[in-house]
Parts: C-alpha cells; sequence; structure tokens
C-alpha cells in the first residue's frame, strides 16, 4: 500500500487568501446561528431570505442556503473577481439549487435592491467604509426600507480602548499566523488604516493581503444614526467572557455592559 502524500505546507506562493480570511476571521455558522436565536427569540419564526452587504466572497450567503432548504438570498459587492472566487469555491460546489438560490449583484450598498429581506446585515465592519454620518444615516435607510415588516438589519462592532490605539496582533492557526495591524488613530476624523498579513513557517508572507481604510465609529454613534434613519427598536448583543477574561462568542441582549479593554458586539436594528 503506497503511503499518502502529505500536505503541503504552505507558503506565500501556494497560499490562498481568501481561504485564510475564511480560517481565520469569518465564521459565518455562528452569524447563522446568531440570527436565527435573535430572529426567532422576536417574531416567533426562522428567517428565510437574507441580504448580505459587503458580501465579498459571499460564503456567508452560500452557507445560508445550504443549512435552509427554502432560503434564498442575496449578496452585494463591487469587486467581481471577489464575488466570482465565492461562486466557484464556496457556492457551485453546493450544486445548482444552491446556486439559483443565491443573487450575486456587483451594486453599491447605497443603491439597495429592490426584494424585501427577513435579515439584512453587514459584518465584519465593512460599514467602517462611511466616513461621516451623513453617508452611514443614508446607508441605514437603505437598509430599512429593503428589509420586510417583521424584519431586521444586523451589524457587529468591534470597541474598547484597544481598537483606538496602534497594535499588531499575531495569533497562530494551524500552517500561518494572522496578524492584525491598526495604524494610528487621527483623533479629529476617527480615522486608521487596517491590515491584514499573513506569515508562513517558511519566513514568507503575504504582506497587507486585507487592506482597510475605515472610520472608527462607537456603538453610540451607530445606535443614534439608526433611530435617525427610522428603525423603532435597536437592541445591543454583548458578547460574555470566559475566566480567563477572553470573548466566549455569546452573545446576550444588554441595557448596559463595562467598557473592556476589546469587545466585540452586535447590533439589531427592527423596523417595528
Amino acid at each position: 500500500m503506497a503511503r499518502s502524500e502529505k500536505p503541503q505546507k504552505l507558503t506565500a506562493a501556494k497560499a490562498d487568501k481568501f481561504d485564510l480570511y475564511l480560517r481565520s476571521v469569518q465564521d459565518p455558522d455562528s452569524d447563522i446561528d446568531f440570527i436565527d436565536r435573535v430572529f426567532k427569540k422576536e417574531r416567533g419564526r426562522a428567517p428565510l431570505t437574507l441580504r448580505e452587504d459587503f458580501c465579498g466572497t459571499a460564503k456567508l450567503c452560500a452557507d445560508w442556503v445550504r443549512r435552509k432548504k427554502e432560503g434564498e438570498a442575496w449578496g452585494l459587492d463591487l469587486h467581481v473577481p471577489t464575488m466570482s472566487y465565492g461562486k466557484k469555491h464556496y457556492l457551485q460546489p453546493l450544486g445548482d439549487d444552491a446556486v439559483r438560490r443565491v443573487h450575486l449583484l456587483e451594486r453599491n450598498v447605497l443603491d439597495g435592491i429592490d426584494e424585501k429581506v427577513d435579515v439584512s446585515c453587514a459584518f465584519n465592519f465593512s460599514y467602517c467604509v462611511f466616513k461621516d454620518r451623513p453617508t452611514l444615516v443614508r446607508y441605514y435607510k437603505r437598509c430599512l426600507e429593503g428589509v420586510s415588516d417583521d424584519g431586521v438589519f444586523l451589524t457587529d462592532i468591534h470597541g474598547g480602548p484597544d481598537a483606538q490605539i496602534e497594535v499588531v496582533e499575531r495569533t497562530k492557526h494551524p500552517g500561518f499566523t494572522y496578524v492584525w495591524e491598526q495604524a494610528v488613530l487621527d483623533a479629529v476624523s476617527a480615522h486608521a488604516m487596517r491590515y491584514i498579513t499573513f506569515e508562513f513557517r517558511d519566513g514568507t508572507k503575504l504582506n497587507r493581503a486585507f487592506s482597510y481604510d475605515w472610520r472608527i465609529w462607537t456603538l453610540p454613534e451607530m445606535i443614534d444614526a439608526m433611530y435617525e434613519a427610522g428603525f423603532e427598536r435597536v437592541d445591543t448583543y454583548w458578547e460574555g467572557s470566559t475566566p480567563e477574561g477572553e470573548g466566549n462568542g455569546v452573545f446576550r441582549k444588554v441595557k448596559r455592559a463595562n467598557n473592556e479593554d476589546s469587545w466585540i458586539a452586535y447590533i439589531a436594528a427592527w423596523r417595528r
């Protein structure tokens, strides 16, 4: 019997940056678990239709229809090559039925879509590309227009003092190290650059494989803008922590929370 070949070690030349991003940053299944739990608790039914803004590879859309046999999803983004990658690697392997139930659109999220969905979302802090309040409110108005009468807009936010400092953080994963780099925050404009680099055991790296030109929004700013856009209720879901003080991935609705050094939260904005 022939010996099986060992998997090739990751190097900068062989690595797929979108796969590395999925393995180190994204967790679509956890996002869908959260969406289902919150929506079912509030509305007494399972959500079936999803709009993912700034969808990138649309992995969330693909997992949505994979898990929901009657589900349908719309993904909006301006970068066609990234969406094409996702269609090839994440959507087409699910089969023709799944492909039919996902609609990938090259479209500015500020233009919205005609279809109204149960859940509209913008995850991974993607909305930070909006640098001023009028544009953020305009975006939230589009989100409000795009959800059904009992629908919700969901987004996430990273905050705390550590979110505002210059820092380089390294997290080891099997075969590579994920590097999160925060450049200096401009105190006047709240503008800052963020970068993701992937380093490999052979010393090579994908330097700044992803770059983000962001405005760092605060939680009260975002909630106020959502109410101004017309949402009737906005809830905050705060992540719990382990005994060691690390995030435990469990999010509960809160009215108050301590401003920890670094925290993650979801925001749920309800049409009614």
